[in-house]
């Protein structure tokens, strides 16, 4: 039995044209693209639903598209172009052309965003026109777990989200066992009993040269401390914010730096208010809203450790990426962090707020709570796309045959 056609749906990517950087959802469909090209070859197309309706995208155009969005995130020159100019021609070449008509091969339609999800009929109508099974990758459901750090209607959304994943997938894949395990109550309570799988997400920097310049571990002039992610109130930044503040109310004390890097998110009042208004922040954090990927390894390569409190997380992304650098964790003590740390980094409660100062001074100090996660580094392996997409197409073939 020759093995099934793929469809991979890039209408996250085209909706994000007009940024110059991408989100983890980004990166996560772009790795899906350029994975399965290699991994599937021709048996690989590619769709959208595009201002012009759902339809198939020429591959040509596509692997263009991909190249030069890349670029874009790379700041190899492509970044200071004019997006509009960009999202113009990105969408003519990309228009939507109508899908080839069923010739009995074995079609599977993949998603790994959530985008159109909250559009039911139109995923029934999409499955329908191509006469496929559907694979769906789940991110998280921490708008519907903890619906206080949703934008409001943010819970009503991603239930429609998960309703129509429960409703119409073949085979869902979680991203962590903790974003399985909170799915596998819509999915059971369904008709359709679809398949399942954990397919930990690819670590995004070991596909990628590490720039030479700038600081390295242990060489900066001055530590500092990374903290990875948009600013909204489930990442817990404010704890971050008020152990700085402390630290550098101290006298004779001169704080380590902290780098804040993600743009501003939602309901993020009260962070916002100390990052304009404390003056004992002033020189000592620093936010970096929209670095290039080439500049983000950079900055956490020369951290003195990344440092996650999230109260909730879907898998945690910048860990793996932190230990991939060599870079030693400090992060909140939950499920995600937990699968994708391993036994490495150092586990706080994301409200021990006298626990992370103290991790903080110990490793601002260089101290042998450091050295000791750099010699639990080696029993650490990173996942890998290539591991993920393995998965991907052993669930494709499973739910096509």
């Amino acid at each position: 039995m020759t093995a099934p056609v793929l469809i991979l749906d890039l209408s996250r990517l085209l909706s994000r044209v007009l940024h110059a950087t991408p989100t983890g959802v980004d990166r996560v469909e772009m790795a899906y693209a350029e994975g399965l090209l290699a991994a599937a070859g021709d048996r690989l197309s590619f769709a959208a639903v595009h201002p012009g309706g759902y339809g198939r995208l020429p591959a040509g155009a596509v692997k263009e598209f991909l190249v030069a969005t890349k670029a874009r995130w790379q700041d190899e020159g492509a970044a200071a172009s004019d997006l509009r100019w960009f999202a113009v021609r990105a969408l003519a070449a990309l228009r939507p052309r109508p899908v080839p008509r069923a010739d009995g091969t074995r079609r599977v339609y993949i998603q790994a965003s959530p985008h159109h999800l909250t559009r039911p009929l139109l995923v029934e109508r999409i499955l329908a026109r191509e006469r496929a099974r559907f694979l769906c990758l789940v991110h998280d459901l921490i708008p519907l777990e903890f619906p206080e750090y949703a934008r409001p209607g943010g819970a009503q959304l991603h239930r429609c989200r998960v309703e129509t994943i429960a409703r119409y997938a073949d085979g869902v894949l979680g991203n962590s066992t903790s974003t399985l395990h909170a799915m596998r109550p819509w999915l059971d309570r369904g008709l359709r009993a679809p398949a399942t799988g954990v397919a930990p997400l690819g670590t995004e920097c070991l596909d990628e040269p590490m720039p030479v310049s700038g600081p390295m571990p242990g060489s900066e002039p001055q530590p500092y401390f990374i903290c990875v992610g948009t600013i909204e109130p489930r990442k817990n930044h404010l704890l971050l914010l008020n152990i700085w503040r402390r630290i550098a109310a101290e006298p004779g004390t001169v704080p380590p730096r902290l780098l804040l890097v993600g743009r501003r998110g939602w309901e993020n009042e009260q962070v916002v208010d100390m990052l304009e208004r404390c003056p004992a922040l002033v020189g000592c954090v620093e936010e970096h809203s929209r670095p290039s990927d080439r500049e983000m390894r950079r900055l956490v390569a020369g951290a003195r450790a990344l440092l996650m409190p999230s109260f909730a997380e879907g898998y945690g992304m910048p860990v793996t990426e932190a230990l991939a650098l060599g870079v030693p964790v400090i992060c909140s003590d939950i499920p995600a962090h937990r699968e994708t740390g391993g036994t490495v980094p150092d586990y706080l409660d994301p409200l021990d707020a006298i626990g992370w100062m103290r991790a903080i001074r110990a490793y601002a100090a260089d101290g042998p709570e450091r050295r000791a996660q750099f010699a639990r580094m080696p029993a650490w392996s990173p996942p890998t796309w290539r591991e993920h997409m393995d998965m991907v197409l052993a669930m494709a073939e499973k739910i096509a045959s």
